[in-house]
């Protein structure tokens, strides 16, 4: 195999990915009348006019096949007073809205009360990739609360805020 058809060992990959700061989203969606989420790094703007964007889910994540399933998801930017929000939505639970608070958006998809910002969205594409699925999706409802976002860089949390610019 030549040099330029090669993959990357997956720790080097590991240790590239950890370079790059990301914002911190948890994405839901209703399951019948239960409320199913997950945290989700993957998460970008593709448009502003029509608002567009995207989320990636592993195929092998508890709460693809509802997403999947569903016309509608919400996407909510944590913000520095979600550490707990993080963590429960990170692991695998039966039940991670325990004891939080949330509401209804327009659509009918949770929104997590705290949050830094919040977009409903309607999914209109579900594209295959590798272990993924990548949801294409028009923004239908957003809101920014003002709360300073949480970011994460090389498996930690940030305050998001309290970044320094540069120049």
């Amino acid at each position: 195999m030549s040099a330029l058809c090669a993959q990357p060992d997956l720790d080097l990959m590991k240790q590239v990915n950890r370079q790059f700061v990301t914002g911190v989203t948890v994405v839901t969606t209703m399951d019948g009348e239960t409320p199913r989420g997950l945290a989700v790094n993957a998460f970008s703007s593709i448009s502003l006019d029509p608002a567009t964007v995207m989320v990636c889910v592993q195929h092998t994540s508890s709460t693809h096949d509802c997403l999947f399933r569903a016309d509608h998801l919400a996407i909510n930017i944590l913000s520095t007073d979600q550490l707990d929000v993080v963590n429960a939505f990170a692991r695998k639970s039966d039940n991670k809205f325990e004891g939080l608070e949330w509401e209804s958006g327009p659509f009918g998809s949770p929104l997590i009360v705290g949050s830094s910002a919040q977009m409903e969205v309607a999914i209109r594409e579900r594209l295959q990739a590798s272990t993924h699925t990548v949801f294409i999706c028009r923004v239908v409802h957003a809101a920014v609360t003002g709360n300073p976002p949480m970011v994460y860089s090389a498996g930690k949390f940030f305050d998001g805020g309290a970044l320094a610019p540069l120049g």
